[in-house]
């Protein structure tokens, strides 16, 4: 989904059912004072301008990352945990493209830039965390919603959601492993995967119940 389409308005996820098991998709990580980095990596580069999939692999190497662009081929991190070893591999890459890079390690210092600097990861990721949110809310929940309505209990279905619900949790991993500094919606996230996780288990019960544990609708006589 482009980060620039039109959202709608975000649902609370509905409460849990009373003695429902909650699953933790991920353990909660450190507060984010206490994942501060010391010193900013800055990194800038050129790439052959054609063909144009070089340039674009490059942007998404980096944004995978978690890279926080100042402008077109100027892109800040954090020096934490592997951040400075995996953009070395992607440094390694841009030259194997005939690409130079220039790279540059900033000490935090300038309060007011580094506080810019943060808010601007921050908000990065919040945007991630209402693409999550509403993958969740238009595609996923309307997906069963819809296979209920077409009374569509087969094993076949229910793994192809089952399978619809890991990606979306890779994703949500993902955002969460470059949210270094605590963006806004990680917990209403969680929340919409726990209830997506309670929608999809009462769906294959359903499944089992309706087909006898075969996978398949039981055929009237």
């Amino acid at each position: 989904m482009s980060p620039t389409a039109r959202r709608p308005s975000q649902k609370k996820a509905p409460a849990e059912k009373s003695g429902t098991r909650k699953k933790q998709s991920r353990p909660a990580v450190a507060p984010a004072e206490s994942r501060l980095p010391s010193t900013w990596l800055l990194l800038t580069y050129k790439v052959p301008s054609e063909p144009s999939r070089v340039r674009v692999s490059v942007w998404r190497e980096l944004k995978r990352l978690g890279a926080l662009y100042l402008q077109q081929a100027v892109c800040v991190l954090p020096d934490v945990g592997t951040v400075g070893e995996d953009l070395l591999q992607i440094r390694q890459r841009i030259h194997s493209l005939d690409g130079t890079s220039y790279f540059f390690q900033v000490p935090l210092g300038d309060e007011e830039q580094d506080a810019t600097l943060i808010q601007s990861f921050r908000e990065m990721a919040g945007k991630e965390y209402e693409e999550i949110i509403e993958e969740c809310q238009t595609k996923f929940v309307k997906e069963i919603e819809f296979e209920r309505f077409r009374d569509n209990y087969t094993f076949e279905e229910a793994e192809e959601i089952r399978q619809d619900l890991e990606k979306i949790h890779r994703w949500f991993g993902k955002v969460v492993d470059r949210d270094w500094f605590g963006g806004a919606g990680r917990a209403e996230c969680e929340r919409w995967l726990a209830t997506c996780e309670t929608l999809l288990e009462d769906f294959e019960n359903d499944v089992y119940e309706r087909t006898s544990g075969t996978g398949r609708a039981d055929e009237e006589a």
